[in-house]
């Protein structure tokens, strides 16, 4: 079964597992990922961190391979191999020279499919993980950002933190990642998204018979929906110099109609570029902050805005006076003809760019296929931009910046 695109083309096999391939003739590198639809929101209580500690075990040897050859195969050839692991995807992707993609998609294959998790490897990467805990919990903003989720989605897995918990990261056994694996490794809701100059052909004479030879498997995992949200506002001491700020709220579902307009009205608040209206009304007008940023994460049922300033302490109210100013220009008075033009072109042109980056674009081939069964092509979604309306930017800006609906989590530094 297959679909073709003039942008990818599609094979599923009969175990489940999809192949999407995206041909770009004009390069001499290969990109392979393979796109699971599991990550931490799908743990148990005692499996926080599961999913990432496997993403970290999946690199520490399998049948074939020891770990020190997994981490050679491909740096060895001028390769890259990597992971990562969201509340909602696991993800292992390499990149290589076009020559060198059979082994490329044979280890990744390996990895994903026959990881021992030797007992050995398992102790030593329990505590580069707690390292890695230790990291981030010495950078303010990335703890900020963690703990902000477990405000938002209060008592749901979505608020858990990726890497776990201490005990839980502890407490982690062999028996544990085999029955993750069984459990969560679902032959329907996995990816093999593929970029480079191959033809679709000869991706699938690649590995088409490797991956249809793995037993089809569909446990039933359903997830429980985020709801009953409370709005709070939190204050804490920390061994820090700077204050650090997150204010948001629950958002919109990545298959919810008015994403896209979510999107272009979250850029414009806070986006990447110079111009977006925090960057210019706090840091270039008043110099009151060196990062200010607006965020919108979907997810497959919710979504997450958020709102991150770094000050110094007694600067605090004055940013937030400024920010709930933006918020309520963006509530009281839609966008004019002029704005709005440039509002979506800036976004085209951002959305566009991005899509340069050919590994970027095999890792959102796989996880769009999962999300909605199809990935949408850049004129698609110029035309989505194009039809957006002034009035729908203010009735979303009604809905997600209205003050009352938002928390706000603050750190600030501890009093001598």
């Amino acid at each position: 079964m297959g679909i073709t695109t003039p942008d990818y083309e599609v094979r599923q096999l009969p175990n489940g597992i999809r192949i999407a391939h995206k041909q770009v003739i004009h390069t001499k590198i290969a990109h392979a990922a393979f796109v699971l639809d599991a990550g931490s929101r799908d743990e148990a209580p005692h499996e926080q961190g599961l999913a990432h500690f496997w993403e970290h075990m999946a690199f520490k040897g399998t049948t074939s391979h020891k770990a020190f050859h997994i981490c050679n195969t491909l740096e060895r050839i001028g390769g890259e191999l990597n992971a990562y692991t969201t509340k909602e995807k696991i993800c292992f992707y390499a990149s290589v020279l076009a020559p060198h993609f059979k082994k490329a998609t044979d280890l990744l294959t390996d990895i994903l499919f026959h990881s021992i998790f030797p007992e050995k490897e398992i102790e030593k990467e329990r505590q580069v993980i707690l390292e890695e805990m230790a990291m981030y919990l010495d950078s303010p903003d990335d703890a900020i950002s963690d703990e902000f989720d477990s405000l938002i989605f209060y008592n749901h897995t979505l608020g858990n933190n990726i890497l776990g918990t201490q005990e839980s990261v502890k407490s982690t056994t062999r028996d544990a990642f085999l029955a993750f694996v069984a459990q969560h490794l679902n032959t329907e809701k996995l990816v093999l998204a593929t970029v480079g100059p191959m033809t679709m052909d000869q991706v699938m004479r690649t590995v088409g018979q490797q991956l249809e030879s793995k037993p089809r498997s569909t446990p039933n995992n359903p997830r429980t929906a985020f709801g009953g949200y409370v709005p709070q506002t939190i204050t804490q001491e920390k061994p820090i110099t700077q204050a650090h700020v997150l204010m948001g709220c629950p958002a919109l579902a990545y298959t919810h109609p008015d994403r896209l307009p979510l999107v272009m009205l979250t850029n414009m608040l806070g986006g990447p570029a110079m111009n977006s209206r925090l960057n210019l009304a706090v840091r270039e007008k008043h110099g009151l902050t060196y990062a200010i940023e607006a965020g919108f994460t979907p997810y497959g049922d919710t979504g997450i805005f958020s709102i991150y300033y770094g000050t110094e302490p007694g600067q605090i109210n004055r940013v937030q006076r400024l920010v709930k100013q933006e918020l309520r220009k963006l509530r009281e008075k839609p966008l004019g003809i002029t704005q709005m033009r440039q509002v979506q072109e800036q976004l085209k042109g951002q959305l566009a760019m991005s899509e340069e980056s050919n590994l970027n674009l095999c890792l959102a081939l796989g996880k769009s296929l999962l999300d909605a069964g199809r990935m949408e092509s850049l004129p698609e979604i110029f035309n989505q931009i194009d039809a957006i309306k002034p009035t729908q930017l203010a009735d979303l800006a009604n809905q997600f910046f209205n003050e009352e609906g938002l928390s706000t989590l603050i750190y600030v530094p501890e009093e001598e």
